[in-house]
């Protein structure tokens, strides 16, 4: 078995829909990116390219190449886990954490769980996120950004 970890962080703008794990969520801000910014699914995307020696997801989708400008992230997750299983591996599991402030995400975990458990083609047992704050500190704490840290476990394909 393999191990990847993934890291993003964005900060927050007024104009741009927050959205995480393919869900829109009700916010005055959102992540000001190339893509839609979802850091959830770019967290994700670069545990599973980690852990699969793929390189990360700025390689494979550089904000360079005006492709990529505006685009679904979550399409971006399908993606990378096709390039992990066309390598040879099969998703075990993946484990998240979104760090932000405000808003609370609490509600919107479960939808999160199953649009992402749907892109891995996982069960969606296989998929946990969870919300937390800095306590105040840092640019999570303060309102500026959100971060996201995931961790992914990918095993050899039976042949």
């Amino acid at each position: 078995m393999r191990v990847g970890h993934g890291f993003d962080a964005h900060r927050l703008v007024e104009g741009r829909p927050l959205i995480l794990g393919g869900v829109r969520i009700p916010f005055e801000r959102g992540p000001l990116g190339h893509s839609d910014g979802d850091a959830l699914a770019h967290a994700i995307a670069d545990a599973l390219l980690g852990a699969a020696a793929l390189a990360d997801l700025g390689a494979r989708f550089p904000d360079s190449d005006a492709r990529w400008k505006d685009a679904d992230s979550m399409a971006l997750l399908e993606d990378c886990a096709r390039a992990v299983r066309a390598a040879g591996f099969a998703v075990g599991n993946v484990d998240a954490t979104i760090v932000v402030e405000r808003p609370k995400l609490a509600p919107f975990i479960p939808r999160m769980r199953e649009e992402i458990a749907t892109r891995l083609a996982i069960p969606a047992e296989c998929v946990n996120v969870k919300a937390k704050t800095s306590e105040g500190m840092g640019y999570t704490g303060d309102g500026a950004g959100l971060a996201v840290h995931a961790v992914a476990l990918i095993t050899p394909s039976s042949p």
